[in-house]
């Protein structure tokens, strides 16, 4: 089985995991001011736990995006110079996509709608089912929470839901709701071992980060109407 590095830092927690085998190991810390100070020590050490070097890993992902655009550039260029450095390939795997793996580790759910806090008054959110692997029914978007809308029966799931409460009046989530679920590096190398296996790997330099979104902050103007509506 293939050994899998996987980086994620799209939100204000950064994670890393190192898959072989059947075993997986992971650190996070929080605070997305520091992600590029501590990502690399993180990495350094989860090598140093499994007793391997990064040249004896077969593949190194990331967290592409969407999510803090420093955070989705920070892991893409990590997994980058590390895939350089070590002549690997790169998997770069859908924040959202595992955001949807992890609802399903923990409550088994097949139909799911990813909603991600983007600030700003809106979120990115997308939705998926899983029936012999993964399918995607919505593709990753940016939108007004009111705008949010599941095709069928679906259990909702991260923190866009608890960011913004009683702002989702086209979602019925009938199937439950789950805001505490987050983007993990866990999530990121599992998807990633079985994109990998399927041939789903790139070189280092042509690993991109999914950004969504293209403005980064409001203007004075519009924080203040901001303000002013809540």
């Amino acid at each position: 089985m293939s050994t899998i590095l996987a980086i994620e830092t799209s939100t204000e927690t950064a994670s890393a995991s190192l898959l072989h085998d059947d075993i997986i190991i992971a650190g996070e810390t929080t605070g997305v001011h520091t992600h590029s100070q501590t990502i690399l020590p993180m990495v350094q050490d989860l090598l140093k736990q499994a007793g391997m070097t990064l040249e004896q890993c077969d593949a190194i992902a990331f967290g592409s995006g969407p999510g803090s655009f420093t955070g989705v550039r920070t892991a893409c260029g990590v997994a980058q110079g590390l895939a350089f450095g070590s002549d690997l390939p790169v998997v770069p795997v859908v924040t959202l996509l595992a955001m949807a793996q992890a609802c399903r580790e923990e409550c088994g759910a097949d139909n799911i709608l990813v909603i991600l806090d983007a600030r700003m008054g809106e979120v990115y959110w997308a939705q998926y089912r899983h029936e012999h692997g993964w399918h995607t029914v919505l593709e990753p978007r940016l939108s007004a929470p009111s705008a949010v809308a599941a095709k069928g029966r679906v259990v909702a799931c991260g923190n866009g839901l608890a960011a913004y409460p009683g702002k989702f009046e086209n979602l019925a989530a009938e199937d439950g709701m789950q805001p505490h679920i987050m983007p993990h590096a866990r999530q990121v190398a599992r998807l990633a071992r079985i994109a990998f296996e399927n041939g789903n790997a790139v070189a280092a330099r042509d690993a991109q980060p999914l950004y969504v979104r293209d403005k980064v902050a409001m203007t004075t103007v519009e924080r203040l109407a901001t303000r002013a509506a809540s």
